[in-house]
């Protein structure tokens, strides 16, 4: 009996101490083989087989957009003027080519932003595009710069800043208003902007960066002034309440330049033309010294027509170019002087349009030759219909400098980053 009770519990003893080693087993091989709950394989395709992974690699944004290239000021500017209509049109582009391929032009300013508020070609810069203020004009825009930098030309784009009737019909707290607070339209019915309105200073800043993006090679900032023609009697500012027209204006020019200032963006500035003599603000806010100490140009508006009865003695100012450009730049050099500032800055906007005379080829070269005499080198031409006679512009043959400078390949500045330096 006592026999049988010690086999049953040396049995019963056995089973336990069996079972306690295959628990013990069982946990060493969970350990080994399944650290922290998953199962290690060996690296297949260090085996020489394919390795698959059931791993989601998390998308990565793209890349940047990669910046067009961009060539340098030229020495002497010699620039025409295209609307952006006109510059998305293959019978003007082949005017265009035509005088660039056979005259001293080396340069060509067109509008990125004009009158309207209409940004003329799409943008990259998503809230630019959210503003619907694209007018896609030039559906190219990047093909055609980069055409026109082949041939080394120069590329300028002009925006009119505070004249944007676009813009103030969804934002008409930022319009120049009425005193009884509706939006004021100039005589010609074209809304203006308050200069002083900060949020338009952004959106300014906002077009000409993503401009730069395209390929633009300088900003060209028009229409920075305060209106002139209109009911000026009933007129009220709300931004700039508080400061004078002057005063408003060089706080604008000042933020612009300092928009730019540690990038390689050329930045110029259109003025009425007498500013060029002129010892106020004209009552636009635009004094030429103010414009001088912020942007890289500056390009006086100084078109013989645009000047009054009785300047410089004479009844009709526009029937003597060359006249009234080298009176207006003369004093323009002399002030940039006593400025402490270098006349080569200064670049005249010429008139090559119909108005106060027919202009005619000798006309038009008798205000580039006045230029030249009072120490200028860079002239730009205006004509809205963006047409022009090629017998008022020397044939590149004729001028070593610039046939050489078509020649040469184009000078790539390096860019520091892809914000511009912004």
């Amino acid at each position: 009996m006592i026999n049988k009770l010690w086999d049953n519990g040396t049995a019963r003893l056995t089973l336990i101490i069996v079972g306690a080693f295959v628990v013990c087993a069982l946990a060493f091989a969970a350990a080994l083989f399944l650290p922290m709950g998953k199962i290690s394989f060996p690296d297949v395709a260090a085996l020489g087989g394919v390795a698959t992974s059931t791993e989601v690699t998390p998308d990565l944004p793209p890349p940047p957009p990669p910046i067009p290239a961009h060539i340098e000021t030229p020495a002497s500017v010699r620039a025409v003027y295209m609307s952006s209509w006109a510059a998305g049109n293959a019978k003007f582009r082949k005017h265009l080519f035509d005088i660039i391929d056979n005259t001293e032009i080396n340069a060509v300013v067109f509008d990125i932003k004009d009158y309207t508020g209409r940004i003329s070609y799409k943008v990259d810069d998503p809230e630019l595009a959210a503003t619907g203020a694209v007018e896609n004009r030039i559906p190219d825009i990047k093909d055609f710069i980069a055409s026109l930098h082949e041939k080394n030309v120069y590329v300028i784009g002009r925006l009119s800043v505070f004249q944007d009737s676009f813009l103030v019909k969804d934002h008409p707290e930022w319009a120049v208003k009425t005193k009884s607070g509706e939006v004021w339209k100039d005589y010609k019915g074209v809304k203006w902007l308050d200069a002083g309105a900060k949020p338009v200073w952004n959106y300014i800043a906002a077009i000409s960066r993503d401009a730069y993006s395209q390929g633009f090679d300088e900003l060209n900032f028009d229409y920075i002034r305060f209106p002139s023609d209109g009911n000026m009697k009933d007129i009220a500012y709300e931004w700039s309440a508080g400061m004078t027209r002057e005063e408003t204006m060089r706080s604008f020019f000042e933020y612009i330049g300092q928009q730019f200032a540690t990038s390689s963006v050329v930045i110029s500035a259109d003025l009425f033309g007498l500013t060029t003599s002129a010892r106020d603000d004209l009552g636009i806010g635009q004094v030429l010294e103010d414009a001088l100490a912020n942007f890289d140009y500056v390009a006086p508006m100084v078109y013989p027509s645009h000047f009054g009865a009785g300047y410089n003695g004479f009844a009709k100012p526009a029937q003597f170019p060359y006249e009234v450009i080298e009176k207006s730049m003369s004093s323009a050099v002399k002030k940039a002087e006593i400025a402490t500032t270098s006349p080569s800055k200064l670049r005249p906007w010429l008139q090559a349009f119909d108005l106060g005379a027919t202009y005619t080829p000798d006309m038009i070269r008798a205000q580039i030759q006045a230029t030249y005499d009072v120490g200028l080198d860079s002239w730009m031409l205006w004509n809205a219909a963006s047409v022009y006679d090629k017998e008022a512009l020397k044939p590149d043959k004729d001028d070593p400098i610039v046939r050489k400078v078509k020649e040469t390949p184009p000078v790539v500045p390096p860019v520091a980053s892809t914000t511009l330096g912004i």
